[in-house]
């Protein structure tokens, strides 16, 4: 079962404003994060230059957020260092993407910004 396309839009505006609000403007240039989107899941990334190619970027992963649909809840995935995702047990699933978001941010565990 698809996404309903009201809860999407919401969930891409949290997505967005978390991404403005992540790194200041003064370093942008350097780093910068953004998501993406597949299937009913999406993926949130950081995005730096490479340091002996600063013209290219690498994307890193930093968390995907899983929707349930029967449930109606959003679960939390974290990367292993082979770019496996595998569910944030520290943090119960939610309702609300946000809360998730928060959690990725505050980052207790420092496996989601390292």
């Amino acid at each position: 079962m698809p996404i309903p396309e009201t809860l999407r839009a919401s969930v891409d505006k949290d997505l967005a404003a978390f991404c403005d609000r992540k790194f200041p403007l003064h370093v942008r240039d350097r780093v910068w994060a953004t998501y993406k989107w597949r299937g009913d899941s999406v993926t949130l990334f950081e995005w730096r230059p490479l340091f002996d190619r600063p013209q290219e970027s690498v994307d890193i992963k930093v968390a995907q957020f899983r929707y349930e649909a029967v449930r109606g809840f959003w679960s939390l995935f974290c990367a292993d260092r082979n770019g496996e995702w595998h569910r944030y047990d520290a943090f119960p699933s939610s309702k609300r993407i946000s809360d998730l978001l928060e959690e990725v941010n505050e980052d207790p565990t420092g496996i989601f910004w390292g």
